[in-house]
């Protein structure tokens, strides 16, 4: 198992650029490290939430387009800041959103959670393998040069964002691709993840109560998957930040 200090150094040595901060000044990322996960398939406990965040997207459209829903009309905003065409690169939210009327995505236990999670909070959450990380995660403006491990066709690809794609990126390059839109293949959560992170992505009118809301819930529900979970979470701001262990 990963020493909880390590977690704590990750996420110290965890930013967001400036130049990103430029673009949207309101912009919070709230970073969970997660280790001592059981890990596994989907399951009972999976279904019954995702089932839970079905209905609630459900109840939050109630007949009206999803960019009309305040967050996600922010993130289509945020998307046209650095380039990127919202009709057709939905940010993770949207996305799920749009696949809650004929089902949310069944994937694994991980995965499972943290896409209900988002649906119910109504705020765009990613996952990734911390074992397959490379460095702290970072998120600045793309250069271009950076490799992005995908998938097109079926087969493994190494694609490059566009120069200015606000990107999640290691020290090995690219680990979600246009702020919280696709995330890499390399790190991706599988069926045997022990030790992740999630990031929680915030724009107003998201406020930080809602932020810390959604926070508490992922937390208490990665809680229950292993008798000796422990997480490190901090938030990232345009201000000072710091890092705090449960």
């Amino acid at each position: 198992m990963t020493e909880p200090s390590t977690l704590e150094r990750l996420l110290d040595e965890a930013r967001v650029e400036a130049e990103v901060f430029a673009l949207r000044p309101d912009y919070r990322a709230a970073l969970l490290a997660v280790d001592g996960i059981v890990p596994g398939p989907s399951d009972e406990t999976g279904e019954a939430l995702l089932q839970e965040a079905e209905a609630a997207a459900r109840r939050a459209l109630d007949g009206r387009p999803v960019e009309q829903l305040p967050h996600v009309a922010a993130w289509r905003e945020a998307y046209r800041a650095f380039g990127a065409k919202p009709q057709r690169t939905r940010n993770s939210l949207e996305a799920l959103l749009r696949r809650a009327s004929t089902g949310l995505p069944r994937v694994n236990r991980l995965t499972d959670l943290y896409n209900a999670v988002s649906v119910l909070h109504q705020i765009p959450l990613g996952g990734e393998d911390l074992s397959r990380y490379r460095g702290a995660p970072r998120l600045a403006r793309a250069t271009g040069a950076e490799p992005f491990d995908t998938v097109a066709a079926g087969a493994p690809v190494t694609e490059h964002p566009q120069p200015g794609e606000v990107v999640w990126c290691d020290d090995a390059g690219v680990t979600c691709r246009r702020w919280n839109w696709r995330q890499g293949r390399r790190t991706g959560l599988t069926e045997d993840t022990t030790t992740a992170l999630f990031v929680l992505d915030a724009l107003a009118p998201l406020t930080d109560a809602a932020l810390h809301a959604a926070v508490e819930d992922l937390a208490t529900r990665l809680v229950r998957l292993g008798p000796e979970v422990q997480i490190t979470h901090r938030l990232l701001t345009a201000g000072p930040t710091s890092a705090q262990g449960d």
